[in-house]
């Protein structure tokens, strides 16, 4: 029998829980990044994916937190050694998901989030079906969408045709996924972004500790029945709802 504390059991979600994969899709400009990395930051169980690629380091970028940089012999290689969750060719570099990682997260109750394309979240979920939770965005509107990406300024006429074209080939996919949001208020979309997380979270196949917690409940109930002499009222464990 599991063994709890009480405060174990007042706040039953901190004792031992199996962690999930939390894949993310929209088409560029739909407010993906600022959605996830807000998610991230408001959840300390929560962390972000960090892909391996062969893109070359923009100015800024860090190996190891945007992402880990490879040569295209080294990722090649790695391949080759099946020591990616997932891999895909994106205007004509390599991305990928490190299995090793991720796993170690996945068993020591870490939560994982993919900024991820249609492709990759389409591979995890097949290796990792009881793990992962599909999520896509939405623009409210096509031209919200176009307007946005020329917003930001820091596109050609060309890479900004070339995303509105990758775009509407990820919306094609949104069927896919377990959830969809569309983006039209960033904060109502947070919300909802925040609720499914949570709601996931606490789904019986995640929380290991909840057989046994069950358990000494019910325990705790025939106990009280099988008091005759002093007649008393158990005294229950709250359980947080």
């Amino acid at each position: 029998m599991l063994t709890l504390t009480p405060d174990d059991h007042a706040k039953p979600w901190e004792t031992t829980r199996r962690g999930l994969l939390l894949l993310v899709s929209s088409p560029a400009g739909a407010g993906k990044t600022s959605l996830t990395r807000r998610l991230v930051a408001d959840h300390s169980d929560l962390t972000l994916s960090i892909s391996a690629t062969t893109r070359p380091a923009r100015p800024g970028e860090e190996e190891g937190r945007e992402y880990y940089f490879k040569t295209r012999a080294e990722f090649e290689a790695m391949i080759a050694a099946g020591e990616f969750l997932e891999w895909a060719t994106v205007n004509g570099n390599y991305y990928g998901t490190l299995k090793a990682t991720v796993m170690t997260a996945l068993e020591g109750g870490h939560d994982v989030l993919f900024d991820i394309d249609w492709q990759g979240a389409a591979q995890i979920a097949e290796k990792a079906p009881h793990d992962s939770v599909r999520l896509f965005i939405l623009p409210p509107a096509w031209d919200d969408l176009e307007r946005r990406l020329r917003a930001r300024a820091q596109d050609t006429e060309e890479t900004i045709k070339s995303r509105l074209e990758l775009g509407r080939e990820e919306i094609l996919h949104w069927a896919n996924y377990d959830y969809v949001i569309v983006n039209k208020n960033f904060d109502r979309a947070y919300a909802d972004l925040g609720h499914i997380y949570r709601a996931e979270r606490m789904k019986p196949g995640r929380n290991s500790w909840l057989p046994g917690f069950v358990e000494d409940l019910l325990a705790d109930a025939a106990g009280g029945r099988e008091v005759v002499e002093p007649p008393k009222t158990p005294l229950l464990r709250p359980v947080q709802k």
